[in-house]
C-alpha cells in the first residue's frame, strides 16, 4: 500500500526526522491561504499522486510570489500524471539546496533482510543510477536482531560526508528512519532527496513510503489512509469473495484452481502467442457463487476477447465442477467465447456434462491455450 508524500513526511516529522515546512491543499485558495501562513517568499508546488516522475511531467514548480503560486497550482491540479488526476498539491517552503543525495531502507529478497540504500546521486532515478553507476549505490545489510547501532549509521554517513557535524545528523536520520520503517512494517521508506542546504541542515524534502498489505491490520491508521486505484478495487474484491486476482491487461481471461496451475496457464498462453488478461485463483471450489463472482471480474474487463476456464480435479471432483459451471452460466449472459479444460477426478463425467453446450472443451492444457489464441486470433481478423 502506498501514501502520498504529505503523509509519509507527516510520519517522518513523527518520528523526529527533520522534513519542510509544507501543507497539502486541494484548491488554488487552499494553497494561497497555506502561502500566506508559511510567510515566506519562494515556495514550491508539488502535485501528490501515487507515481513517480513529477517534476518531468510538470507536477513540481518553484513558486517566488502569490501570481506564480496561483499560475501552478491551477495548473497542477487536475493535471493527468501517468493516469493519474492531481486532485491535491503540497506547498512547501523552499529551501537552499547545496547538495542532494538519496537514503532508503527497502526488503532485499536476496539477503531475506532489510537494505540500507544510499547514494550521493539523489534527486535522480535511483534505478538509472544503479543502471548507469552501480558502483555509486552503497548497500548495508541490516540484521534484524541487531537493527542500526551507531557504529553502522556513522559509517554509512561517512559515504556520504567527511564532516562530523554532517555525519551524526545523518546518522540519527538512518536509525529514526530504520525504526519508523519497522514499526510500521514499511516495505519501502525513502527520501529522495535528502539535502544538504547552504545553512548547513540536512532536510528530507520528499518522502515515500510503502506498506505490507498483510500487516496493515496491525495499523489501522495507516490502513484508513489507503486510496486503491481501479485495479486495485478488483483485487480487493476478489480477495473478500475468497480468491486471488491480479489485472495483467491481456486479452484472454484466466479462471484456475490452484496458484501454480495459474501461473502455468499464463505460461503456456504466452507460449502460444496470447496474453494473459489476469491471475485469478479461485482455489478448490466448484461453488456456482464463487464462479459467478470471478466471472463478473473478467467480464467486466473490457479487454478480455476470450475467457480460458482450466481446472485440474484432485479433491474437487470434474463432474461437480460443470455442474457448477452450468449453474453459474444460467445466470451470467456473455458473447465472448469460453474455453474449459477439465483434467483429473471423474474428467470423462465432467466433460460428457458439457458437451453440446456453447463451451469449447478442451482435453489437455496445450489444448486449451492453443484454442483460446486462436479464438482471440480470429476475433482480431
Amino acid at each position: 500500500m502506498k501514501v502520498h508524500e504529505y503523509q509519509a513526511k507527516e510520519m517522518f516529522a513523527t518520528y523526529g526526522l527533520p522534513v519542510d515546512k509544507s501543507e497539502v491543499c486541494r484548491s488554488v485558495d487552499d494553497a494561497v491561504k497555506a502561502y500566506n501562513r508559511l510567510d515566506t517568499s519562494k515556495v514550491i508546488v508539488k502535485a501528490q499522486v501515487h507515481t513517480g516522475g513529477r517534476g518531468k511531467a510538470g507536477g513540481v514548480k518553484l513558486a517566488t510570489d502569490e501570481v506564480e503560486l496561483r499560475q501552478h497550482a491551477a495548473a497542477i491540479l487536475g493535471m493527468d500524471i501517468k493516469g493519474f488526476t492531481v486532485d491535491r498539491v503540497l506547498v512547501g517552503e523552499a529551501v537552499n539546496i547545496d547538495k542532494e543525495y538519496y537514503a532508503s531502507y527497502v526488503i532485499d529478497r536476496k539477503s531475506k533482510s532489510t537494505l540500507l540504500m544510499i547514494s550521493k546521486e539523489g534527486g535522480m532515478d535511483i534505478e538509472e543510477v544503479a543502471r548507469v553507476s552501480p558502483e555509486k549505490i552503497h548497500k548495508f545489510v541490516i540484521d534484524p536482531s541487531v537493527g542500526v547501532p551507531d557504529y553502522l549509521a556513522r559509517e554509512a554517513a561517512f559515504k556520504l560526508f567527511d564532516d562530523i557535524k554532517l555525519v551524526r545528523q545523518v546518522a540519527a536520520i538512518f536509525q529514526k528512519l530504520y525504526t519508523l520503517f519497522v514499526n510500521s512494517d514499511a516495505s519501502l521508506a525513502e527520501i529522495n532527496p535528502l539535502v544538504l542546504t547552504k545553512e548547513g541542515n540536512i532536510v528530507a524534502i520528499d518522502a515515500k513510503m510503502t506498506f505490507d498489505d498483510n500487516a496493515l491490520y496491525r495499523h489501522t491508521k495507516i490502513a484508513a489512509l489507503n486510496e486503491p486505484t481501479e485495479e486495485e478495487k478488483k483485487e480487493l474484491y476478489a480477495k473478500s469473495k475468497g480468491f486471488s486476482y491480479v489485472n495483467l491487461g491481456g486479452e484472454i481471461g484466466c479462471m484456475v484452481n490452484g496458484a501454480g496451475l495459474a501461473m502455468a496457464t499464463m505460461d503456456m498462453i504466452k507460449l502460444y502467442g496470447g496474453d494473459p488478461a489476469n491471475f485469478l485463483d479461485i482455489g478448490g471450489s466448484s461453488n456456482p457463487t464463487k464462479v459467478i463472482e470471478a466471472m463478473k471480474l473478467l467480464l467486466n474487463d473490457e479487454n478480455v476477447k476470450v475467457v480460458l476456464i482450466n481446472i485440474f480435479g484432485g479433491i474437487t471432483r470434474c463432474d461437480d465442477v460443470a455442474h457448477g459451471l452450468l449453474k453459474a452460466f444460467e445466470q451470467i449472459k456473455t458473447d465472448i467465447p469460453i474455453v474449459i479444460r477439465l483434467t483429473g477426478t471423474n474428467e470423462k463425467e465432467g466433460r460428457a456434462l458439457l458437451e453440446g453446450t456453447h463451451f469449447h472443451v478442451a482435453e489437455t492444457m496445450g489444448q486449451a491455450t492453443q484454442k483460446a489464441v486462436s479464438l482471440v486470433n480470429n476475433n482480431h481478423d
